[in-house]
């Protein structure tokens, strides 16, 4: 029997529930807790997963500059947007905010659960598998809410390779992606006509800011001009958008045999900004569009037994 599963995907999306068999979320969130229990004992659970560890926090006093970053834009900022933990200076009230994060970011993450997956689907017996990850994504020279089909995932250094550390020994692999997939996908986008998809690289990085030359992390020691100088070397290397899982997707897929397709919808356009300008309801727009594709390339070529 035929399978496709996600490698990233929106868990509980309608449309991706009614279509693919397997989907799981790479995510994070964040909840406030009483004020009460804040007074008692300010403290945060950190974990993956179901496994969480309670660590004591430090909060400054009400005018006292914070002693922990060390990056001169961020004073600057009308609003900084702590992407992954859906809160901001603005909308939130932080000082009087605390909350539980569950972290399931980037390649780490995903290679514990490609490697079980793939074992999972072995003991299963399962065959022509397809596999996809798809998410959310920074463009680079795009329009937001580009879809992005991947060509080649490139580590920092603009290399179609995919890095482990081995038994102490750095392994390289390919990360090139499967051709006729990507094709594929693309047909698919104009067969719908609802967005515009481009067929480009992508650049994997191992950080979400200073890996990806951002100015709001807690800490930058580089200027703004030498951020914009990589990122436009990005783009004329072919690279369309940034994330944090492709070399390794990539690298799995081309090891194990599995054909694989990275579709990511870009957020905004890095060399026009840090910051994410959209709306609320314009990005969970965006977001549903790499599952639309996905979900159109599903109905065409699959058909439940």
């Amino acid at each position: 029997m035929c399978r496709a599963w996600i490698a990233e995907g929106r868990a509980g999306d309608p449309l991706v529930n009614s279509c693919l068999p397997l989907v799981s979320k790479a995510y994070a969130y964040s909840q406030p807790q009483s004020p009460r229990s804040l007074r008692k004992r300010r403290q945060r659970r950190v974990g993956t997963g179901g496994l969480f560890v309670d660590v004591p926090s430090i909060a400054s006093s009400p005018g006292e500059r914070s002693a922990y970053v060390s990056n001169p834009y961020l004073s600057t900022m009308k609003e900084d947007i702590l992407y992954h933990f859906d809160l901001g200076t603005r909308t939130h009230d932080l000082p009087a905010m605390f909350g539980d994060v569950k972290h399931g970011i980037g390649i780490p993450s995903i290679l514990i659960m490609l490697h079980e997956l793939i074992k999972l689907l072995s003991h299963a017996k399962c065959s022509d598998v397809v596999a996809f990850r798809m998410g959310t994504s920074g463009g680079i020279g795009v329009q937001p809410g580009t879809v992005v089909v991947t060509k080649e995932s490139v580590n920092p250094s603009f290399n179609p390779v995919f890095e482990l550390v081995v038994l102490g020994v750095t392994k390289s692999y390919p990360t090139a992606l499967n051709e006729r997939l990507a094709q594929e996908m693309l047909n698919c986008s104009k067969e719908l006509g609802k967005f515009d998809t481009v067929f480009g690289n992508t650049l994997c990085t191992s950080d979400f800011y200073e890996g990806q030359a951002r100015l709001d992390g807690a800490f930058c020691h580089y200027t703004a001009e030498e951020k914009m100088n990589y990122l436009n070397a990005a783009c004329k290397a072919g690279v369309r958008n940034i994330e944090m899982e492709s070399t390794a997707f990539a690298a799995i897929c081309a090891r194990s045999g599995i054909p694989g397709a990275v579709v990511c919808v870009t957020l905004l356009d890095r060399l026009q900004g840090d910051q994410i300008s959209s709306s609320h309801e314009v990005l969970s727009e965006y977001q549903k569009r790499p599952q639309m594709l996905i979900a159109h390339y599903i109905k065409k070529n699959f058909k439940t037994k």
